[in-house]
């Protein structure tokens, strides 16, 4: 596995997520929080930080891949639906790139929290 193949899994399954009706936004980490942090201080560095709350990894048994997406709801959904998009979505945006060589991939996603007026509850 390279970097690069990685880090556009990643990309890609992060926008799918996002795309999704019901996410509010992915969960955030110490890692995401520190580059937040470092963009403010530096705006005129472009940040190329990828959200930690989507993890991908090659899979080692059999050619394939394996992305978890971690997520926060809008209220109002149900997180068992919501997941259940999300994972669909993001497998499918995955599949569907030609230039992509996918044999395999597992998508696990976990709903977090639930965002309430800008803040998320757990």
């Amino acid at each position: 596995m390279t970097s690069a193949q990685a880090r556009d899994i990643q990309r890609d399954a992060a926008q799918a997520a996002l795309a999704e009706p019901g996410v509010a936004a992915l969960q955030p980490t110490l890692a995401d929080r520190l580059a937040a942090a470092t963009a403010a201080i530096r705006p005129t560095e472009r940040s190329t930080h990828l959200p930690a709350a989507v993890r991908v990894e090659r899979l080692t048994a059999t050619p394939g891949w394996r992305v978890e997406v971690r997520c926060m709801l809008h209220p109002g959904h149900r997180a068992l639906d919501v997941a259940r998009r999300v994972r669909e979505r993001v497998r499918t945006t995955l599949t569907s790139n030609p230039t992509r060589q996918v044999d395999r991939i597992i998508v696990q996603v976990t709903v977090t929290a639930t965002a309430t007026r800008g803040r998320a509850s757990a």
